[in-house]
């Protein structure tokens, strides 16, 4: 088995590691433990075959999804995968990769940004913390660039705040879990404490160190890692961890004075090596043991309030605002907040190695004993889906929810494949050109076979080149306006347009969209003007009608949906036939009296033309089986699309009866693309 998904490798912090939504992995966590391994190269000490740098600060991943948490916008996993090892260590958190978080998030259009700057709360699944990330959103998009400075880091970036909320005592439950604030262990005072990560601390000179030794000097000391690594294994122990010889926690940290009264040195262990600078998870432990009372680290007392800290390391210094509240013995700290920055490197598609999974368990034989062999055996081999669109779309995203559940059905791998390009026609040509075996197949939707071919010449036939398999679902077409747009239904609207001393624009995603075609449907019949401002996607277009930029769109209900929920656009119509369960109180086109502007998006799938018709029924009956799973409805009516099911003869009807229509609609418009795709 080999996979390809959708990858994002960022820079967080002072750390380094691949991000990916939660719908891009395998499902189960046997299974996306696997991948990550694949991911990272983490069986090689160089990790030669992955994205790892061989060292455990470049061997961290995160996966990211909407949050199921009441008050939070992000579930946030982070995995730490081995150097050297076969393993993924879903018990730590990392601050660092935590930074990378939101920007990552609102790119990949989990959350809507704000123009300005735009906090979002995240959900530490790791430990159950929560913490509040404010990215630099100007104009409605991540900006990177920036003045702020982060030691360890090159350069400058924008800056981004972290503020942990409620991180003491996330993973033990409390914050000083052997129930006191020094423990003797081996004849050392050592402080165990769990604050945003779980920490064994020790004073630097009861080792016989300074604390201020280079990482590398610390590193070959090998007696005093085997004394460091004995002590850390009982704390564990202590603090309720249990045996902790294959996790990174309890981290170890060796702390020394600062250079004034409101720093402390620190010494940051990962658990075996010493930290090039320092974890944030770990600073922000460090900086609770300096502010309470009576631990191996405290400084001078401290009153209620805000006191900003700083946490000195090996490359530079770690700034965390610690909120007091309490007097005495009984002061607790109750937030923590500091500046990291993030940097997007690359984003694409990952080919993961098969040999990181195992084999595939055989496809069990057809019953059927007079089909030929080929196919009585169907599938032979791993399955591919051609989707025509970028990954993190509205395609991918449910391709990839099927693939999930059709793998084991069919007993063999099924890999997405993202080929954007000519409004999905280098996908269909692809597919059209394929062997006609089932094992190379295409995720269509209105474009590839409904306006496509009544736009332009092509270079494939909709109907001729393709065995229908079955429809897969749909998704509403919505009238939509900024928030801050002075009319309230399809009548105010037109009056606006008409009124106003120049056209205002409408957002389109592309030649020959969805929303370029309604958007052009919808001038001719209301008898206004308007400009079309081009995007090359639905996501940035939607983003500039959400910041005002824009005046109006005609997206899908799963693109409009995180603007509509954030209330940064209202919906004034359905372009449909009939209003919808999610929001009963939008009226259709036709209702606000806008007849002929009808334009639910449908999505199917295709196989080769000529692939065999026993094939083909029975990659129908695994996808309606995946269909009819309420986990994959509950999944696609969240993401704004409803499960519809056919036959392979229906969805041969529907394509004939798309193109007369769509022939019918590029007639009334007036619009023509004459260029064959390239």
């Amino acid at each position: 088995m080999s996979l390809s998904i959708p990858c994002v490798l960022m820079r967080a912090g002072t750390s380094r590691g691949p991000f990916f939504l939660r719908d891009w992995l395998p499902e189960g966590d046997e299974a996306r433990d696997q991948a990550l391994i694949g991911a990272i190269g983490a069986s090689d000490p160089l990790q030669l075959d992955g994205l790892g740098g061989g060292s455990t600060l470049n061997s961290k991943v995160a996966i990211v999804s909407r949050s199921s948490v009441p008050g939070c916008d992000l579930d946030y996993l982070f995995a730490q995968v081995g150097v050297g090892h076969r393993s993924v260590d879903t018990r730590p958190n990392c601050g660092n990769m935590l930074s990378g978080v939101a920007p990552f998030a609102i790119e990949q259009g989990l959350i809507p940004a704000q123009d300005g700057t735009t906090t979002v709360r995240i959900h530490n699944v790791n430990t159950g913390s929560q913490i509040e990330a404010t990215v630099c959103t100007p104009g409605g998009k991540v900006s990177y660039d920036g003045d702020a400075r982060i030691d360890g880091v090159a350069g400058t970036s924008a800056p981004i705040l972290l503020n942990f909320l409620d991180a003491w005592g996330a993973v033990t439950g409390q914050v000083f879990p052997t129930g006191q604030r020094i423990d003797l262990i081996d004849g050392l005072e050592v402080t165990c404490i769990d604050a945003a990560m779980p920490l064994m601390v020790l004073r630097a000179i009861d080792l016989g160190l300074t604390g201020r030794e280079r990482p590398a000097e610390l590193d070959a000391n090998q007696p005093l890692l085997e004394r460091i690594e004995s002590l850390r294994l009982e704390a564990g122990r202590r603090m309720g961890l249990g045996d902790v010889t294959n996790s990174v926690v309890p981290k170890p940290v060796l702390v020394s004075a600062g250079d004034t009264l409101d720093s402390i040195t620190s010494r940051y262990f990962t658990p075996h090596k010493c930290h090039a600078s320092h974890a944030v998870t770990g600073a922000i432990g460090v900086a609770t043991a300096f502010a309470l009372p009576g631990t191996v680290a405290s400084g001078i007392a401290r009153r209620a309030g805000r006191h900003a800290l700083v946490v000195l390391h090996p490359a530079g210094q770690i700034d965390v605002a610690v909120d007091l509240e309490g007097e005495g013995g009984a002061i607790e700290v109750k937030s923590a907040a500091l500046v990291r920055t993030a940097r997007k490197i690359m984003q694409g598609m990952l080919h993961l190695p098969g040999y990181v999974f195992p084999p595939a368990v055989p496809a069990p034989e057809a019953a059927t004993s007079a089909a030929p062999s080929a196919v009585r055996n169907f599938p032979q081999r791993e399955l591919h889906i051609i989707v025509p669109t970028s990954a993190g779309g509205g395609n991918d995203t449910m391709a990839r929810t099927l693939t999930r559940k059709l793998g084991p059905l069919l007993g063999q791998p099924v890999v997405v494949d993202n080929r954007a390009g000519a409004n999905g026609s280098i996908a269909s040509e692809y597919v059209a050109a394929a062997q006609p075996d089932g094992h190379t197949l295409l995720f269509g939707y209105i474009a590839t076979h409904g306006i496509n071919p009544a736009l332009q010449k092509l270079r494939y036939d909709p109907v001729a080149d393709f065995s229908p398999v079955g429809l897969i679902g749909y998704s509403p077409t919505l009238l939509v306006v900024p928030a801050a747009l002075p009319v309230d239904d399809v009548a105010s609207l037109v009056r606006l347009l008409r009124d106003a001393p120049s056209p205002l624009a409408y957002a389109s995603a592309g030649d020959g969209t969805v929303p370029h075609l309604a958007g052009e449907l919808f001038q001719l019949q209301t008898g206004t003007r308007l400009t079309r401002a081009d995007f090359s996607g639905a996501g940035p277009a939607i983003a500039d009608v959400a910041n005002g930029l824009v005046q109006l769109m005609f997206p899908s209900l799963f693109t409009a949906l995180p603007y509509l929920r954030s209330k940064r656009l209202k919906a004034l119509a359905v372009a449909g036939t009939e209003r919808l369960s999610a929001c009963p109180e939008v009226p259709t086109l036709q209702e606000a009296g806008v007849p002929g502007v009808a334009m639910t998006q449908w999505y199917a799938l295709f196989a080769p033309a000529k692939t065999p018709h026993a094939v083909t029924r029975q990659l129908n009956a695994a996808l309606n089986t995946v269909l009819s799973d309420p986990e994959v409805a509950a999944r696609m009516q969240a993401d704004g699309a409803q499960v519809q099911t056919s036959t392979p003869g229906e969805l041969h009807d529907l394509l004939l009866s798309e193109g007369e229509r769509w022939q019918d609609v590029v007639r009334q418009t007036g619009l023509r693309l004459n260029m064959a795709s390239d």
